[in-house]
Parts: C-alpha cells; structure tokens; sequence
C-alpha cells in the first residue's frame, strides 16, 4: 500500500540541494499498526517542511526484517528511509541470516517511545507486580502476548523467568486484540503489552487491570498504574520505540537534515498531544543522542534475548 502526501518530478541526488524528489518511507508493518500511523503522521509534516512527496509503503513480514532489508540495499541518499520499531533492535540477535545488520544502518530519530506493561483480568485482587506475584505464588503464570519474539514477550518472558525467577508460560496470539480478548476474559493470568498498543484504554475503561509500566515513573496516559520500581522491582525497564533510519553510508549532512525536521515535527504541540493520546511519550534530542540510544537498544534486547535462550533461524 502506498500513500503520497504530495507530487512532484524526480531530479537527481544532491547532498547541498537535499531533497531534490520524493522521500519514500518503507514501513516495517502493515497498514494500520503503530509504525504506519506515527510514519505517515511524520511524513504528512515532513512533506510540508520540505516541500517535497513523502510516500509510505507498506512493507511487512519477517518481523520487520523484510522492509529493513530493502533499506539497508537501498541508494544511500538519503531518499529511502525505514520506519520501524524496537524490532530492528530485538532482531539483530534473535534473527539469523537476515541479510544486513544493524551497522547497516544510520539513526535519523527516534520519535516516540510506549513502555511494556502487565495488565491483570478486572477481577484481580492485585494492586502491583509484587502483590500479584505474592498471590501467585506456588502456581504457574501463564502470561500473552500479541505474537512470539516481540518486545513485549521477550521483555515480560525475562521479567518472569530470570528477575522475578517464577514459573510462567507464554501463549502467543495473533495480534494484540485477541490477547487483550483472553486477559479481559481471564483466559491467561497476564497480558504483557505495549501501552501504546491499545492497552490504555483497556486500563482506563475498566477491562483490564494495570498492575506494572516498565517504566521509570508512572506516564500520562495511565496514571493509576504502578511501575515495576513501585512493584518491588528497581531498574527493570523496557519499551517499544518508532525510529526512523537511513542506509548507513547516507552523507552526513543529509541525515541532519532529515533528522532535524523530524525532531522539529515531533516537538510541535499538536503532534505531541496525537502521540500521547496513542499510549507514546515524544522523544526529541540530537541525532547523535538518537545513535546512541538506538546502540544501548541493541545491546540490551539482545541481553535478554541471549538470556533466554531465544533463536529464530
């Protein structure tokens, strides 16, 4: 599926007269999922800041690995830009044989960031991860998420397993409204899910029980809910990000470019007020700051990831 904001006539690349035709986005899921919707409503902006078509194109399947890897061979100019999520961090060690990596790769932005969270039935009699895990104590959980290998299984699976250290079972589903379906129904103990993933109105509506945000103080959106510090648990956090990235040997100044109008968009209020209303806090900074965040994101996905034992060939 392609969607153009604006038409114009192609030229050829030129760092100092960057962008000189259209921007495509090749977004790493399908229509309709968070990445698509922050990406479009980052390229409706960005098309009016640059004057120039930013297209959206829908490339989904292998986790996200299908449309990074079209990226990654793609010209280095700066004209093709992957919007993804904490997927192209999580998959550089749970994927083999993926056809890039992540050093192929320049971080434009990261734009916006939703904590992992656990949410309970709305019968639960517990208030925090502590007190649920007190109760459950001597049975197994049987926790869900929206499918194996997301962040939000592989952060609630080493939650579990290796700091909590209690007995839990993961049942995948496919898709995020079947798993809130089974954790309002009372079909699993736990749902393990990104805030930002539709969670929070579950929570505020009364459908689910939010008992832990892995996140380092309690955020906007869900303001009942505890962390996982306030649970009896410090320094455990985990979220799901959307970024932006570029072919790695993209010119410099273009990537400022780009990353500049990005963090410009993602600072305006009323972008700020669309994103917090969809579960995600606005993340702005330098583009070096984005790098950086985007490395300790490799590094700490595939800690747990190699923790866990995990491995998709």
């Amino acid at each position: 599926m392609a969607l153009a904001f604006a038409g114009l006539q192609a030229a050829p690349a030129c760092a100092q007269t960057f962008p000189d035709r259209n921007i495509t986005f090749v977004v790493g899921f399908a229509a309709g999922g968070v990445a698509d919707s922050i990406g479009r409503l980052v390229g409706q902006k960005l098309a009016e800041r640059l004057g120039r078509a930013v297209v959206v194109e829908n490339r989904g399947g292998a986790g996200g690995n299908i449309a990074a890897k079209t990226v990654a061979t793609s010209a280095a100019d700066g004209y093709t830009l992957l919007v993804t999520t904490t997927a192209l961090a999580i998959n550089e060690t749970l994927h083999s044989n993926k056809g890039f990596t992540t050093e192929d790769f320049t971080t434009v932005a990261i734009a916006a960031a939703s904590p992992e969270s656990f949410s309970a039935p709305p019968n639960t009699q517990a208030n925090t991860i502590g007190e649920f895990l007190k109760a459950m104590q001597g049975k197994p959980i049987n926790f869900g998420s929206a499918g194996a290998g997301s962040g939000s299984h592989i952060a609630a699976e080493y939650f579990l397993k290796v700091i909590a250290k209690v007995p839990a079972t993961h049942v995948p589903f496919q898709g995020g409204a079947p798993a809130m379906n089974a954790a309002t129904a009372g079909h699993i103990d736990l749902l393990a899910a990104t805030v930002g993933g539709g969670v929070a109105a579950q929570i505020n509506g009364g459908r689910l029980k939010g008992i832990a945000m892995a996140s380092e103080k309690r955020i906007a959106v869900t303001p009942g809910v505890p962390t996982f510090v306030e649970g009896g648990f410090p320094g455990f956090t985990a979220a799901s990000w959307v970024g932006f990235f570029v072919p790695a040997k993209t010119p410099p100044d273009v990537t400022a470019k780009l990353h500049d109008a990005i963090d410009a968009i993602v600072k305006e209020p009323g972008i700020q007020q669309r994103l917090t209303s969809l579960g995600f806090d606005p993340v702005s900074g330098t583009q070096a700051e984005a790098q950086t965040m985007f490395k300790s994101e490799v590094a700490k996905w595939g800690k747990m990831v190699t923790e866990l034992g995990l491995k998709v060939n």
